[in-house]
Order: C-alpha cells, then sequence, then structure tokens
C-alpha cells in the first residue's frame, strides 16, 4: 500500500480561544429533525514541567498546573514586572536572572545571554511548557487531554489492484460518529464504505471508502450545518 497523499487537516473544527457564548448561535434541529454539528470549542493548554515551576510558583501556580497561552503570558510579564528585570536603558528587553536562566536558557547559552527581548522570552516559555488541550462540546464539561489535539487525517491509498480507497481517521475527536460520517458518504458518493476498528486502539474507528473522495469530503467536513449525530 502506497499513500498518494499527504495527511489534510481539517482546520475549520478548531476553535482556538473563542468563547461558547461567542460562537455563532445554530438551530440545534435540522429541517429534518436529525440534530445539527456543533464543532467543539479547542483551546491549547500548557502544563508546567518541575523545570518551569519556580518561574510560575510566585503567581500560585504548581507543577501539573494548565494554562492558556494569555495567561502564561500574564505569570510571565508579572514576573518580570515583580522582579524588576525590565531594562533600564531599552524596555524591550529583559534582564534574565538565575531562575529565568535556568528554566529558558539552554547550557550553551547561560554564559553568553544576558537579556531577551519580551517576543522572544514569551516564545520560550511557551516551548518550555507541556502541551495540553481542552475540547468542550456544547452542553458538556470541558475535557482537558496531554498532548496536541490531533487534526482529522485523511489519506489516499493504492490497492493491490490499482483501485483507491480513502481512508478517514480522528474523527471522534472534533465529536463526530465515524458511523454517521460513512453512512452520510455513502449516500453522497455512491461508493462502497466500511467503518473498522483503529489498529492500534480499542475505542476508535476509521472509515475507508472506495475511490479518491476528497471532494465529498471537504464539502461534508466544511460545511457548517453538517447534520451528523454527536459521538462522545
Amino acid at each position: 500500500m502506497s499513500h498518494m497523499h499527504s495527511i489534510v487537516s481539517i482546520r475549520s473544527f478548531v476553535v482556538p480561544e473563542i468563547a461558547a457564548s461567542e460562537l455563532p448561535a445554530q438551530d440545534s434541529k435540522g429541517a429534518d429533525g436529525e440534530q445539527l454539528y456543533h464543532p467543539p470549542e479547542i483551546i491549547p493548554l500548557f502544563g508546567i514541567s518541575s523545570k518551569m515551576a519556580p518561574l510560575f510558583q510566585e503567581s500560585g501556580y504548581k507543577k501539573g498546573s494548565t494554562l492558556s497561552s494569555s495567561e502564561v503570558r500574564s505569570v510571565v510579564i508579572n514576573y518580570v514586572k515583580t522582579n524588576e528585570l525590565v531594562d533600564e536603558t531599552n524596555k524591550n528587553f529583559v534582564k534574565v536572572n538565575p531562575i529565568l536562566c535556568d528554566c529558558l536558557l539552554k547550557k550553551s547559552e547561560q554564559d553568553k545571554i544576558s537579556k531577551l527581548k519580551w517576543d522572544d522570552l514569551l516564545s520560550r516559555c511557551l516551548d518550555q511548557l507541556q502541551p495540553f488541550h481542552q475540547v468542550t462540546f456544547a452542553g458538556h464539561e470541558p475535557i482537558v487531554r496531554k498532548g496536541n489535539i490531533d487534526p482529522i487525517n485523511i489519506t489516499i491509498a493504492q490497492r493491490s489492484s490499482n483501485k483507491k480507497v480513502t481512508i478517514i481517521k480522528n474523527l471522534e475527536l472534533y465529536g463526530l460518529d465515524p458511523q454517521t460520517v460513512a453512512n452520510i458518504l455513502q449516500q453522497k458518493a455512491q461508493a462502497s464504505v466500511t467503518v473498522t476498528t483503529l489498529p492500534g486502539t480499542k475505542d476508535r474507528a476509521q472509515v475507508q471508502i472506495q475511490g479518491n473522495q476528497i471532494n465529498h469530503l471537504a464539502k461534508l467536513l466544511l460545511g457548517m450545518q453538517l447534520c451528523v449525530t454527536p459521538y462522545h
């Protein structure tokens, strides 16, 4: 089996740092009574490691706490101001004290760098924190998971008889039921569809449909009035 296309990331399902109250209002039922799909709210979070804990403890956070990027920014700004680390001659720079040195600088840099620009300081801080993400489906409590959320993975594969198939993975992460998506695809594309357990998992599925169905998938997944049953 050879892969003909790289992964397609369906970014319109990701609504970073937007409160649910700010999302456009949608009717909960479609014309035929089916429940309309509401994209989950997905926010990247940053976890505090033991190495980074000294920088955050003054603000009351401990190892294992998770923060949004704006919260991380506030902590860093407060730390710099509380410890009077803004450079007197150029306010665009921050003086590196021992804690910032240990948390943010590589060993090879520790004897060479005494100041950092604000944007460099903040980006280094985010890079040193552990990635998490929070997923919130309408009417449900937020779910916090470790790591970055995987995009919906769409692959075109070549089978032995020179026939192509389209394989879709990670639908569940975005509240989409693989069987429902498979049923809709079968109707749209008039092609054979199967749903199987995703290799290496117990509770995840992948959808496989005959032929190159990228166009049908794009219309289906990017349509804001998609009628599917939310998967929880």
